[in-house]
C-alpha cells in the first residue's frame, strides 16, 4: 500500500510504501515523487534505507532531484514509522 505524504505547489505528489521485504529478508520502503506533465508524469523513486534512485523518468532538474534526496534522507525515520503503522492517520 502507498501512503500520501505531501503535494508540492508544482503538483509533485510524494507517497511512500508499506515496509517490504527482499528475498534475503532485508526490509525496505520506497518513496515516490511524481508530477503530472503533458503526456505522462515526471517520476523519481527512491529505495530506503539505501537512498538509491531505483527509477527516474521525466524532466526533474538536478536541483529538484537533490532536494528530493534531502527530503528522503532527513525524513527516513518518519517514512519508516508511517510504513510500520500503516499510514499517516495511524502514525
Amino acid at each position: 500500500m502507498m501512503h500520501e505524504f505531501v503535494t508540492y505547489s508544482d503538483g509533485t505528489l510524494v507517497v511512500s510504501s508499506d515496509i517490504r521485504k527482499k528475498e534475503n529478508g532485508e526490509e525496505y520502503i520506497i518513496v515516490c515523487f511524481e508530477r503530472p506533465r503533458e503526456g505522462g508524469f515526471d517520476t523519481i523513486i527512491f529505495e530506503l534505507p539505501s537512498y538509491e534512485i531505483i527509477k527516474q523518468d521525466g524532466n526533474y532538474t538536478e536541483k529538484e532531484i537533490a532536494m528530493f534526496k534531502s527530503v528522503v534522507e532527513r525524513g527516513a525515520a518518519y517514512f519508516f514509522e508511517v510504513a510500520g503503522k500503516g499510514g499517516v492517520q495511524s502514525a
